[in-house]
């Protein structure tokens, strides 16, 4: 049988793939496993152990990747939730269609990306993927093959989206696209001095632009805390409809100790900050650099050795995030930690349909870090603090240390969750956080 990892590779604990291919085969398999506490498995684009199955056996679903129906005429898809983004937009790029929305790899299944419920640089726009979704086919353990929506079994439904694959295995997703002339993005990049001239620079221009976000320097200090780029993007005209290669690169030995030090960062923070000389530069980008920069790196995450990294991600709201993400900053460029794509981005007040979707109107900020005992679990106490204080939350997907009290306080709707899950499904983190 095949293992896999979640993808941080942290914490160490391989799951067993039990594959399937078509529908009819998911039956046995959840069957099978019924006492067991296993989980549907996608790409494995997790971070943490929300992919990770108790009993450490999990369903992988990758072999559905068949599209059911698709209307063309109005940007309508019904397909297999093993389907991935970037095969998705494949096939309707050149149809003149694009996913709302995506978030920072395309090596994601559509069930993935609704049991997470991701966002991407386009919130404050179009808010959660979640919202774009008008039916799910769901497989349980209790009830077999049922559908929801937001009219039908309208609170399973919310349950399911951001429900981390716990109330059914996701087999179906009927997905709303949003129209594009190409695969062209309008993208205008802004360096900035410090954390000010980017909540400075947000106030500007967010309102103005489809696509925002920031990358900052996690090791500055000072009057430099936070700078960084200011990368602001919109959808152009051409006919250029063509999907984008396969990335061609790969890491492709585990190194013996994570290349993500504070020598390598320090080196690489100062020289990508200065490589744009100009204050201001505009372009015009391809969507897969534009979107997933880190996709050209194939199995990138081994970059970080096979004691794996953790990602931190949070969101803070709007009337403390700068005090808060100040904060937050100088305690990272401190401890010398981090990583070389730090991301500062500002989520909207749009709403997610989902019960436990993770952006709030605030500041979202995101950073890899090595797995190195006991600094990082030190670091993580003093931004879960400052985090906890300004009301903010930590991200499921991504998470692979959140204490219960926490996470029970940041999402309420968990207790509904927890009421419709699957008896058959459960998680490692679920297990950590509302067990």
């Amino acid at each position: 049988m095949q293992t896999r990892l979640s993808w941080g590779r942290y914490p160490r604990v391989p799951q067993t793939l039990h594959p399937v291919s078509w529908p009819g085969e998911v039956p046995e398999a959840l069957s099978s496993r019924l006492e067991a506490g296993t989980l549907g498995f996608g790409c494995g684009r997790s971070y943490g152990d929300s992919c990770l199955a108790d009993s450490g056996h999990v369903i992988a679903m990758r072999g559905l990747d068949r599209f059911v129906e698709v209307d063309w005429q109005h940007g309508v898809v019904r397909a297999d939730a093993g389907i991935t983004l970037g095969e998705l937009i494949a096939l309707a790029l050149p149809r003149g269609w694009f996913v709302p929305v995506t978030p920072g790899t395309k090596f994601v299944s559509l069930g993935g990306a609704v049991a997470n419920d991701v966002h991407g640089k386009n919130h404050h726009v179009m808010g959660t993927f979640g919202r774009h979704v008008r039916r799910l086919v769901l497989h349980r353990s209790d009830e077999g093959l049922i559908e929801c929506s937001r009219g039908e079994r309208p609170e399973l439904f919310a349950a399911t989206v951001g429900g981390l694959g716990l109330t059914g295995l996701i087999m179906e997703v009927e997905l709303q696209l949003r129209p594009v002339n190409c695969g062209l993005i309008s993208q205008r990049s802004i360096r900035f001095g410090n954390l000010e001239e980017f909540f400075a620079l947000s106030r500007q221009y967010d309102h103005a632009h489809e696509y925002t976000v920031a990358w900052i320097d996690c090791l500055a200090k000072g009057a430099d805390v936070g700078r960084g780029h200011y990368i602001v993007g919109d959808h152009t005209d051409g006919d250029d409809t063509r999907p984008a290669p396969p990335g061609r690169l790969s890491m492709p030995v585990d190194p013996p100790f994570s290349l993500v030090n504070s020598l390598s960062l320090r080196a690489f923070n100062t020289l990508y900050y200065h490589r744009q000389r100009a204050k201001e530069v505009s372009s015009i980008s391809g969507y897969d650099p534009f979107f997933y920069p880190l996709d050209k790196i194939l199995s990138w995450n081994r970059m970080y050795g096979r004691r794996g990294f953790q990602q931190y991600q949070c969101v803070v709201p709007s009337p403390v995030s700068q005090d808060a993400i100040r904060a937050m900053m100088t305690e990272i460029s401190r401890s010398g930690m981090g990583s070389f794509l730090a991301v500062l981005k500002q989520c909207g007040d749009i709403a997610s349909p989902g019960l436990m979707s993770f952006p709030m109107e605030g500041a979202s900020l995101a950073l890899d870090f090595p797995q190195r005992e006991p600094s990082i679990s030190r670091l993580f106490a003093r931004l879960d603090a400052i985090v906890r204080e300004a009301g903010g939350r930590l991200y499921p997907a991504k998470d692979a240390h959140m204490s219960a009290e926490h996470f029970r306080c940041a999402y309420p709707g968990w207790v509904q969750v927890e009421a419709l899950r699957d008896p058959a499904l459960l998680s490692r983190f679920w297990k950590r956080v509302a067990l």
